[in-house]
This record gives structure tokens, sequence and C-alpha cells, in this order.
């Protein structure tokens, strides 16, 4: 499996990306991970749809809280034919209760803890600490990689203006 060493830092410091990188322009890879009922849940159940991905290192630090809870209020103003997904390592127990107590409830959080499927597959697996970049892909309704952000500093905030142009560009 391919690395790529320094790709993404924690407060300064290199880490390693396992996967190959994700690009505009790319069919957007399968994965499969866990709904919050522990069902397994692929790219494939949304195909016809416009997929926002988010994956984030955990949703119980801040600026993963910040992201999902700014996704989730934008998810509400872009239709029923967007899907806003956010992937992390959590537990699907864990998701589950934060989003309970959060109120998210626009954005579909996946656990990518079995098998790092999503983590392999879209180049975002932190070597050092099998957690998930952040990072964020949008997939139009036939599967193509739309827009691609990979953060390059984990404690920074993805360009969600960026994401939500991509998202009205295509519906």
């Amino acid at each position: 499996m391919k690395e790529r060493s320094g790709a993404v830092t924690m407060k300064g410091g290199p880490l390693t990306l396992v996967g190959a990188e994700v690009k505009v322009g790319d069919e957007a890879p399968e994965f499969t991970a866990l709904s919050n009922a522990m069902a397994p849940v692929g790219l494939s159940s949304f195909r016809g749809k416009v997929c926002v991905i988010a994956s984030v290192p955990s949703l119980d630090t801040p600026v993963c809280d910040l992201e999902t809870r700014k996704f989730n209020e934008a998810a509400g103003k872009l239709g029923k034919d967007v899907v806003v997904l956010t992937v992390s390592m959590d537990l699907p127990f864990a998701q589950a209760r934060w989003c309970g107590a959060a109120g998210v409830d626009a954005v579909q959080t996946l656990s990518d803890h079995k098998d790092a499927s999503f983590g392999l597959q879209y180049g975002v697996l932190i070597k050092e600490l099998r957690l998930l970049a952040r990072a964020v892909f949008v997939v139009d309704r036939k599967g193509i990689v739309r827009h691609a952000q990979l953060v390059k500093e984990m404690g920074n905030e993805p360009d969600y203006d960026a994401a939500l142009a991509a998202v009205k560009a295509i519906i």
C-alpha cells in the first residue's frame, strides 16, 4: 500500500498517510464503514445522490465537533439530493451518542474503525495514529470526485465554502 510521508501534520509534526491520494476527476473509490446501527454502509448506497464526505480524526475533539456541526447546518439547506457523511475511527456507539448530544441530525456518521476501508481507499489513514486525516470530498451523482481537500494541519478546519460551492455547482 502506498505511503505518503509528511502529507499532513499535527502541531507541525509530520505524519504519514496510507493509501493513494484521491483527486478531482477520479472515480470515487468504494468503501465499507459502519452506521450507528452497526450495519455496513458503502458509497454505492448513495449512488444517484451528491455526497459530501468529511473525514475527521475524532468527533470528540473541538475542531471535529465544530466541523461536523457546521456541515450539519449546511446539510439541512442542500436538499434531498445531497447526503453529508462524516467518517471517523470513532466507534458507532460513540458516534450515535455524540450526534444525540450535539443535536446533529442532517449528517450521517460512519465508523471506519473495523477495517479502515475508507481511510485506505481515500488515502487518509494516518499510519502513526490509526486515525483519519481531516479531508473533504464531494462526489457527484455518477460517482466522480468533484472536490477534494486534504487539510494539511490536523488542527485546522477545512474550506467549507469551497466544498459547498462544489456541491452547488453540481445540483
